[in-house]
């Protein structure tokens, strides 16, 4: 019954996720398709075959974090900064895909990174939320010894912990990234439940946009958010388990 459950509620979402996305698909499809052509006809010197090589030399660059800016092009993804916050992204489980190793020893490296860095940060996410837990759980007994309530100040504990984690690591990040990155709150705040959940689609990343400049604080402040985020989410998740065992 369980696993039919799960097939059927991961079915839901396939048939929803279609519905909703396909047709803006099939239109981007054709808008590209008729760009292409466009190009050619106005630009008789250009051939197909050669349009496509540089396309798809742009797409991979793209991919390397390499864009181009008018006659020069634009570094920075793997600057110690952007290192970084990869990493954190590679043992966290992240893992956007937008940025990758691209030499023979950058990929060795990151297997044995991840290899121990993953129960690393599995341990310190465990420690963290322990903390959170026990600190919740104080507070309720002290709110017990003064006022004399007993299930009142567990309730109340956890629902103000819910609420301040909301604030702290849900709605209040999307206006930082409006700020920062030129996002709508709804794209701020899909971004940070992608990323704390540790889903990861990587079509929304921080610090990528070559248009903008980004302070030194940045990426750092972001690796705690996620860090503190992903243990806050995780309790959350662990309480909707519960629920459903």
């Amino acid at each position: 019954v369980l696993l039919a459950a799960y097939v059927g509620y991961v079915g839901l979402g396939a048939a929803v996720l279609q519905a909703l996305e396909r047709p803006a698909e099939v239109r981007a499809a054709q808008r590209l398709l008729q760009e292409h052509w466009e190009l050619l006809a106005n630009h008789t010197c250009l051939q197909g075959p050669a349009l496509q090589r540089l396309v798809e030399g742009i797409i991979q660059a793209y991919k390397s974090g390499i864009t181009l800016q008018g006659n020069s092009t634009s570094l920075g993804r793997w600057d110690y900064s952007g290192s970084f916050f990869f990493s954190i992204s590679a043992i966290t489980t992240i893992g956007y895909g937008n940025l990758s190793p691209s030499t023979a020893v950058g990929r060795i490296f990151c297997i044995v990174f991840a290899l121990f860095g993953i129960p690393l940060n599995l341990v310190l996410l465990n420690e963290i939320g322990q903390l959170m837990l026990l600190g919740v759980q104080h507070c309720a007994r002290r709110l017990e010894e003064v006022f004399h309530w007993q299930n009142k100040a567990s309730i109340l504990m956890k629902t103000c912990a819910l609420v301040t984690g909301l604030l702290l690591f849900l709605l209040l990040p999307p206006l930082l990234f409006s700020d920062k990155e030129g996002w709508s709150y709804e794209e701020g705040f899909y971004y940070s439940f992608i990323t704390l959940s540790t889903i990861g689609f990587g079509d929304y990343v921080i610090g990528m946009n070559p248009d903008r400049t980004y302070p030194g604080w940045y990426k750092n402040v972001i690796s705690l958010w996620i860090l503190f985020g992903m243990a806050w989410l995780a309790l959350v998740i662990k309480f909707c388990i519960n629920l459903l065992e």
